[in-house]
C-alpha cells in the first residue's frame, strides 16, 4: 500500500501537541521541549491544518483539548512511545550482526526460557535479543516479532507452527501439607483446599477422573490467573496444585513443593515455537529455534 505523504505527520509537531495536552499550557510544553512559546504554537497549527480540525480550545489563563484533540491524543501517546522504542532498540543493537524479536508466554518465559537463555547467548554473542510477554495470538507482522511461543492447539493465524513439548502437571503442595496428605490419595480431604488456575477450571476434575480420586468439590478453592501465582500459594500452604512439571524443576529440586502422589496427567494442550509465515527464512531465528528444540530434549515425544 502506497503510504500518501500528506497525512505523515511530523514527529515534532506531535511531541508539541502530546506536551501541550499534558500541561494545558503552551509555556509549560516550551519550557519542557526547550522552545519558544511561538514555535510550540507553529507546530500545534501546522497539525492543525494537515488534520483540519482544532486540537485545543484557549479558556481562560490555560488551553484544553478540543473533542478532536481528545481521540487524537491516545494515538498519539502510543505512537510517540513506539517510537522511542524503535531508537532505543536500534542504539540497544549497535554493531552487532542480528537482532531477535521473541514473544514469550509470562511463566514459560521466566521459568524456562529465561533461565537457558545464557547458553544461546554464549553460543551467539554476537545478537541482540528483545524479549516480551504475550498470553495469546498477535499479529507477529504487525508487532515485528521473528518468533513466538503459543500454548494450546497448533493453529496462529498468519504463523508456521513447529511442536517444541507436551505439558505433564503433577499435584504439589508445601512439605508440611504434603507430609499430611501422603498416603491418603486416591481420597483427597476436605482439609487439602485446591488451587486453580482461572484459564482451566476443569484441570483438577479431569485429574481426578483420569486417576479415580475422590474429592467432595473438585471445582472449589482458590483461583489465581497466572502459574507463578498457583506455585506461590502452594509454597505457603494455602492448598494443592497441579503444576507443570517443567515449570517447577527448581522449586522441587530445592523442596519448596512436594508432589502428594506420583500421579502426573498429561493435558490436551502443548507448547510450540511460531515463526512469521512471511519471515520463515531469517538465519538468526532459524538459529534460535534449533537450538530451543535443542534444549527440550528428551521431553519430545
Amino acid at each position: 500500500m502506497t503510504m500518501r505523504r500528506s497525512l505523515v505527520p511530523d514527529i515534532v509537531n506531535l511531541q508539541a501537541f502530546e506536551c501541550a495536552a499534558r500541561h494545558q499550557n503552551f509555556s509549560r510544553a516550551a519550557e519542557e521541549l526547550n522552545l519558544t512559546q511561538s514555535a510550540v504554537s507553529r507546530q500545534i497549527a501546522d497539525l492543525e491544518r494537515q488534520i483540519g480540525m482544532k486540537l485545543f480550545q484557549r479558556i481562560r489563563q490555560r488551553v484544553v483539548l478540543s473533542e478532536a484533540g481528545q481521540r487524537l491524543l491516545p494515538e498519539v501517546k502510543e505512537l510517540l512511545i513506539r517510537s522511542e522504542r524503535l531508537m532505543i532498540g536500534a542504539v540497544a543493537r549497535g554493531h552487532r550482526s542480528a537482532a531477535l524479536k521473541i514473544a514469550a508466554l509470562p511463566t514459560f518465559g521466566s521459568k524456562w526460557l529465561v533461565p537457558r537463555l545464557g547458553d544461546f547467548l554464549a553460543r551467539f554473542p554476537d545478537v541482540a535479543i528483545t524479549m516480551e510477554s504475550r498470553s495469546s495470538p498477535f499479529d507477529l507482522n504487525e508487532e515485528n516479532f521473528d518468533l513466538a511461543f503459543h500454548f494450546g492447539q497448533p493453529v496462529w493465524a498468519g504463523g508456521f507452527v513447529t511442536f517444541l513439548c507436551g505439558e505433564q502437571v503433577l499435584p504439589v503442595a508445601s512439605p508440611s501439607l504434603a507430609a499430611r496428605l501422603r498416603g491418603q490419595v486416591p481420597v483427597l480431604p476436605e482439609q487439602a483446599s485446591l488451587l486453580h488456575l482461572t484459564t482451566r477450571p476443569k484441570l483438577w476434575a479431569d485429574w481426578c477422573e483420569i486417576h479415580g480420586v475422590e474429592v467432595q468439590n473438585a471445582y472449589s478453592g482458590l483461583r489465581f490467573d497466572q502459574f507463578s501465582m498457583v506455585s506461590a500459594a502452594a509454597q505457603a500452604g494455602l492448598g494443592v496444585a497441579l503444576l507443570p512439571t517443567y515449570l517447577i524443576e527448581e522449586e522441587m529440586e530445592a523442596g519448596l513443593l512436594v508432589p502428594i502422589a506420583a500421579l502426573p496427567m498429561s493435558t490436551e494442550n502443548a507448547y510450540y515455537v511460531v515463526r512469521p509465515e512471511s519471515r520463515r527464512t531469517q538465519a538468526m531465528a532459524d538459529a534460535f529455534e534449533n537450538w530451543v528444540l535443542g534444549q527440550v530434549g528428551s521431553r519430545r515425544p
